[in-house]
């Protein structure tokens, strides 16, 4: 069976990802992509890399255009979409790339972004540990999936082995993210030109602002932790795409180095797209660019009696675009992987 697919806000990096990624799955039909202020453009005037899909014209994003479709994938800024969403019909599947969707807190969703509050949906990323088991199997059936955000879903894939087995602690948590600037999106911004970026680290909402931060919490809660602090604290740095973050938690009292890493293998053994590497080993940005895939290496610091879990993930694919499209593969009954690769691009 064939499903038809739209996507509002295909003019960004995140909706130009989930074209790139839909153009080869063989089980999704792109009919219809819009956009705001290039609506009537033709899609390869934004996207010029999307050649197979140069037929392909920017509609209006209105629920009239949207409505109809068996998927609608949409890809907005915050507080655009929950509003959007709320006149489609309640038989399509609707798997939303913005936050509107993502925090069942109100007070949360009010402290770190403002606004109307939308709602929870079903969260997008199916091989988080939760206390039933997976989050994949909350995702079979569904018709409404909140994707990640990018930053949260790598440091949570992170540390749940840890906070599900009890051998680390989540109430000292420090994460420290290198993250390239298409993670904030393809609008003008000063602080993002090549001028800004190019030879030089920038750190930004630092001190607790990051709105990712209530996200990841949110989901170490549902991993087993009874309570969570995290210092989060991400830097921009000049590669177009790529996030490599560097999470570090207390040990549990009593736990040796082999519970550790027991804990990380088992949790991901099974898992296609979350790899743990040998030990000794580290992952880079680069061995993930353009995949559906997290590599996590693991060390412990013994003087310091804390676990080092450096992930690496590419942010336009595993972490926005790769995770929605593998979240309605399991909620149509989809081989999850349909569509998908574990293997990047290199050099």
């Amino acid at each position: 069976m064939t499903f038809t697919v739209a996507v509002a806000g295909a003019s960004g990096y995140a909706g130009g990802e989930l074209l790139r990624l839909l153009a080869a799955h063989p089980e999704f039909d792109i009919t219809t992509v819009t956009a705001h202020s290039n609506a009537g453009a033709p899609l390869v005037a934004l996207q010029p890399h999307l050649r197979s899909l140069r037929h392909l014209t920017l509609s209006e994003t209105t629920p009239e255009v949207l409505t109809g479709h068996d998927i609608v994938f949409v890809a907005l800024p915050h507080g655009k979409s929950g509003e959007l969403t709320s006149h489609l019909d309640d038989g399509t599947l609707i798997v939303d790339c913005g936050a509107d969707h993502r925090l069942e807190s109100r007070r949360d969703w009010g402290s770190f972004y403002g606004g109307d509050y939308f709602g929870a949906w079903t969260y997008g990323v199916p091989e988080l540990i939760v206390r039933n088991g997976r989050q994949r199997d909350a995702l079979v059936g569904a018709r409404r999936i909140a994707a990640p955000g990018c930053n949260a879903s790598t440091v949570e894939l992170s540390l749940a082995p840890g906070v599900a087995a009890g051998v680390i602690e989540s109430t000292d948590i420090v994460s420290v993210l290198a993250v390239g600037p298409s993670g904030a999106g393809k609008s003008l911004k000063p602080h993002l030109l090549a001028a800004e970026v190019l030879g030089t680290a920038n750190p930004y909402a630092v001190g607790g602002t990051h709105r990712h931060i209530p996200e990841i919490a949110q989901g170490l809660r549902w991993a087993g932790a009874a309570d969570v602090s995290l210092s989060f604290t991400p830097v921009i740095v000049p590669m177009s795409r790529g996030i490599l973050a560097t999470s570090t938690a207390r040990l549990a009292q009593g736990v040796t180095s082999t519970q550790v890493r027991d804990a990380w293998e088992a949790a991901y053994a099974d898992e296609p797209f979350v790899q743990v590497l040998d030990a000794g080993q580290m992952p880079r940005t680069a061995d993930v660019l353009g995949a559906n895939t997290a590599l996590m290496g693991l060390a412990i610091d013994e003087a310091t009696g804390r676990v080092i879990v450096v992930t690496a993930v590419d942010n336009l694919t595993k972490g926005t675009a790769g995770a929605a499209i593998q979240s309605a593969n399991i909620a149509l009954g989809l081989p999850e992987s349909t569509g998908l690769t574990v293997n990047g691009v290199a050099p």
